[in-house]
């Protein structure tokens, strides 16, 4: 019986005692918990939502605003070269074989269409104004003689054969006659004084349009052949952008489109330009068709050949819009942040909370906004500053994390 009550009681002592234990085990792990699942909601917190004083708000110059909404432009992106037509383009050749005896103009000069470029001389040129003197006496004799002949031929006085004859020698003389007064026009000669005897020694070169000498490829006293290059002139004033638009893009294309561009060799450089023509086919290498666009303020330092970067404004729509560093991207997605003014202990402070959304066209610096969740009626949202806001949020993150 003594023994049964010592039994009783050591059992009853070591199950009070592990009940015990189990109680503070239990209460141990459930204190844990809380703890983790507190750190837990700091560390969310400190993901999502970043604390700012007022003053450090204000050093920082963070603007903020109400979400606004931007007039935006599709873009289509191209590369080309400034041109200009071909009608605007002129290489000057002499007519006949002859030596430069001197130049009047260098490279980069401007000249006047008719403008003297460059003086020739050799007797070739003399004998063309020789001949045409004694073909147009001759010519001179002739049409009074064919005059003659006619008349003796309609009074039945003289023979129809020599009427004819003459007739014949006269046209002859006239068209040769013809073709040495265009090759004069040519070499921009004054018929009318080697009419009347004047030969010249020395044959003005002319520009045949207003423009710039680019080149110049002949030198004094070098003698140059029929057709050899002596000069090249280009009118800038017609200068025009022509740019290559991939396969991909030339749907969105139009005539009519606006476009701005820089040029590669002077930055700052920001121009605009409208497009008038939109080619029809594709070259191979790259696959892309030419377009061409007038530019509207030509400035005195686009040359052709220089290279550019075009965007072409391919559509207009109202959306809601944000400049560039509004915007930040993290793991892959866009974020933008919700920006909240608050009054804690008479002091003004400042949250910041990302919004993951969706970005869409883009122009000038500014991009549109696709809300996921609609924002509250008034909110305000950074317009600057993202890269620094999600570094101060990712901060926050990682001393939770500790």
């Amino acid at each position: 019986m003594k023994n049964q009550i010592i039994y009783i009681l050591v059992f009853f002592f070591f199950g009070t005692a592990i009940t015990a234990c189990g109680s503070k085990s239990t209460g141990i792990e459930n204190k844990t918990k809380d703890k983790s699942a507190e750190e837990a909601g700091q560390k969310e917190a400190g993901m999502s939502v970043l604390h700012l004083s007022n003053l450090k708000f204000e050093s920082l110059e963070i603007k903020v605003d109400s979400m606004p909404s931007r007039n935006l432009s599709g873009i289509v992106e191209a590369n080309g070269h400034l041109e200009v037509p071909p009608q605007h383009e002129a290489t000057v050749t002499g007519i006949l074989g002859a030596n430069v005896t001197s130049i009047k103009v260098i490279e980069g000069d401007k000249v006047k269409k008719g403008e003297v470029l460059a003086f020739l001389s050799h007797p070739n040129l003399s004998n063309l104004q020789s001949n045409y003197i004694q073909a147009y006496s001759q010519f001179q004799y002739l049409e009074k003689e064919m005059q003659r002949q006619k008349r003796l031929y309609e009074e039945e006085v003289g023979s129809g054969k020599d009427y004819q004859q003459t007739l014949a020698n006269y046209q002859a003389v006239k068209g040769e006659i013809k073709g040495y007064e265009a090759q004069l026009k040519q070499l921009s000669l004054n018929i009318e004084s080697i009419k009347e005897g004047e030969i010249y020694q020395y044959v003005p070169l002319v520009s045949p349009i207003n423009g710039y000498i680019e080149k110049v490829k002949v030198q004094i006293g070098q003698y140059v052949e029929p057709q050899t290059e002596m000069f090249m002139i280009v009118n800038t004033e017609h200068v025009h952008a022509d740019l290559m638009v991939f396969e991909k893009d030339v749907h969105k294309v139009e005539v009519g489109q606006q476009m701005k561009f820089s040029v590669a060799s002077v930055p700052g450089a920001n121009l605009t330009a409208k497009i008038y023509s939109v080619g029809k086919k594709f070259e191979q290498n790259p696959k892309a068709v030419h377009v061409h666009a007038e530019i509207e303020q030509k400035e005195n330092f686009l040359i052709p050949g220089m290279y550019i970067n075009a965007r072409i404004e391919t559509s207009n729509k109202q959306a809601i819009a944000l400049p560039e560093e509004a915007i930040i991207e993290e793991d892959g997605k866009p974020y933008i942040f919700l920006a909240e003014k608050l009054q804690k202990d008479g002091e003004t402070e400042w949250t910041f909370q990302a919004v993951e959304i969706r970005t869409g066209l883009k122009a000038d610096g500014w991009v549109e906004i696709k809300l996921l969740e609609p924002l509250p009626a008034g909110a305000l949202v950074a317009w600057s500053d993202a890269y620094y806001l999600i570094s101060e949020m990712n901060k926050s993150k990682a001393s939770h994390g500790h």
